[in-house]
This record gives structure tokens, sequence and C-alpha cells, in this order.
């Protein structure tokens, strides 16, 4: 089964071809899909200038369930070659798939890339690298990837992730659990909403991680937005064993609920999970990788939304690790 108990969004052939053609002629006029600002540009045009119904299969996730797949899309497993030995060797392989996300992404928001991670491109390659197996980043392979909060420790991480899937002849399967499947009592949410601990950054931003121009702030795992409840949660760069043990197990209780309501994604070539990053948590379940050319590939974009009132207002002054997030189409 391709998608657990995801939402599916269906995009009809001429849909889907429609996204396929405006891809393919944006990457005919740059030739790459590395970043540029006359490329930025062109995208945003080509995003205007979809139709009607392919606007409305891509509009942000709305309901509670915090995410769907978009499916139709296709993808040629000859065409995109050998699944890159990490993201540094990937470069502009299988470029149109990065444009299709970059045209989505832009209908849903604002594409948002980090300076200090993959080259500062919008779209980034998530494959298997040697020497990363154990790893709680994108690059492992042979231990769970928690589930967590995209760019936890980062007050300009995106509201919308998309996981776009090129090759996955194993069925590995993403994880997603959202917060408002989640059974809570108040005093646990209470507990959760205090800002006490701080989430620090992971692995694949090493700038960040040597930051030293304040101490880490701390921040709520848990908020009430006018919509309902949304989560911040990384349990693997959260020193929780520094909390008062009413939270710890508060903060247990929380991740016990998540594994209880998760559900396991095995997306299909073409398929695309889209992620409300405030309300789903995702991971990774293990497998073993062959390096041959043929493992999982996925490719990642991040959105935000803007004007979207989702987040404490106090994260405005966090300072961010010194990690500098840039938007594509900034005003």
């Amino acid at each position: 089964m391709s998608t657990g108990t995801a939402p599916v969004r269906p995009l009809d052939t001429a849909g889907a071809e429609e996204l396929r053609r405006a891809a393919e002629q944006i990457h005919t006029e740059f030739g790459t899909s590395a970043t540029s600002p006359g490329l930025l540009a062109r995208v945003a045009v080509s995003a205007a200038g979809l139709s009607e119904p392919v606007r409305h299969q891509l509009r942000p996730v709305d309901t509670d369930d915090g995410l769907f797949i978009l499916r139709g899309l296709d993808v040629d497993d000859d065409a995109i070659g050998p699944t890159p030995a990490g993201w540094a060797a990937a470069g502009d392989s299988a470029a149109v798939h990065d444009i299709v996300l970059l045209l989505l992404a832009t209908v849903m928001g604002n594409p948002l890339a980090w300076e200090g991670q993959q080259d500062g491109r919008f779209v980034h390659n998530i494959v298997p690298a040697p020497g990363h197996e154990t790893e709680q980043t994108g690059a492992s392979s042979t231990v769970l990837l928690s589930p967590h909060t995209e760019d936890a420790f980062h007050p300009g991480r995106a509201h919308l992730l998309m996981l776009g899937c090129l090759r996955n002849h194993d069925s590995i399967a993403t994880t997603a659990a959202g917060i408002r499947k989640a059974e809570l009592d108040e005093a646990d949410i209470a507990l959760l909403s205090r800002p006490l601990l701080p989430i620090l950054p992971d692995d694949a931003y090493t700038g960040a991680r040597d930051f030293d121009g304040g101490h880490p702030p701390a921040v709520p795992t848990l908020f009430r937005a006018e919509d309902g409840l949304t989560l911040r949660f990384d349990p693997a760069y959260t020193p929780v064993a520094d909390a008062p043990p009413a939270h710890r197990a508060a903060y247990q209780r929380l991740s016990d609920e998540l594994a209880r309501v998760s559900v396991a994604v095995s997306l299909r070539p073409g398929e695309v999970l889209i992620v409300d990053n405030d309300l789903v948590v995702h991971g990774r379940v293990p497998f073993r990788a062959r390096y041959d050319g043929t493992d999982r590939w996925l490719k990642r974009a991040s959105v935000r939304v803007p004007g979207r009132r989702t987040r404490p207002p106090a994260e405005a002054a966090e300072h961010g690790y010194g990690q500098a997030a840039v938007e594509a189409h900034a005003a």
C-alpha cells in the first residue's frame, strides 16, 4: 500500500502534463535548477500562469490530518539516472523534477533555502550517504530517523515540507504523526507549552552547531494557535534529560501518543508528500543502503506561507544559531 492512511489529492493527466511542460520549458531556458534570481523569477511567472484546476489541487494543507499525497506526476526511472552517492554528488541530477517541486512550492507559498545547507539550493536531494548511516539526518539509513519537526531549531523553519519521490524500489516508508490526532490531557499540554528546553541544531548544520553568539533559547514544545494545537518537536536534539521529572514524563507521553497515531507512507515514484510542519512530525524507517545507484531518492522542498500565525510571537527574538533562511520570492 503506497500511502497508508494519508489523504490523496490526484492530479489528472492534463494537470500533470501542464506542470511537466512548464518545468521543462524553464529547464530548457536556464539549463539548470541551481538557484539564481532569473530562474526564481521565471518560476514565479510560470506558477502564476498555471490553470485553476491545478492551482486548486496545489492549495496548502487544509485539514487537521496535516498532510496529503499529491499523486499523478510521472518519473522515468531510466531517464533520471542512478541515485547519487550523497547530496554533494547530485548536482543537476533530475533537475526537471527540482523545478516541478519549485513550481508546487511557489503555488503553495514561498520556497525556502538555507545558506548553510546543500549549497543554498531550494530543492535538496535526500539520499543515503556512505559514512552517515547512523546520523539523525536525511543522509542516514540503518537507524530509525526519529519523528521531528523539520529544522525545529530555527524560528524561520518551513510551514510546509514537500518530499517528492523519484525512486523507492524497496518501499521504504516515511513516518508521519499529527499533533491533532494525539490525545493529551490538559496538564501535559500546559507543561509542554512552557519554554523550558532548547532545540539544538541537527548534524546537517555544522556551522550552527559551532555558533557562539548566544545561549540556546528555551522554546515551548506545544502552542495553541487560533485554529488548534501546534508543535515544535525534535527529541534527538532536545536535552530532555535536563528537564524536571514531570516535564520529562509529559514529553514522553507526547512521544508515545505521536507513535500511536503515526502512519507509514511508502511513496511511489512521482508521488509528493506535503506535510504541515506545525502539525505533523515526520521520520523514516531504517533500511540497508546498497550504494549501487538504485537506492531510495527523494527531492525535498521547504515552504513558508506568508501571513501564517501558527507559532509563538516570542520566536521572533531567537538567534537561529546564526543560520540564514532565504525566501525565493521575498518582497
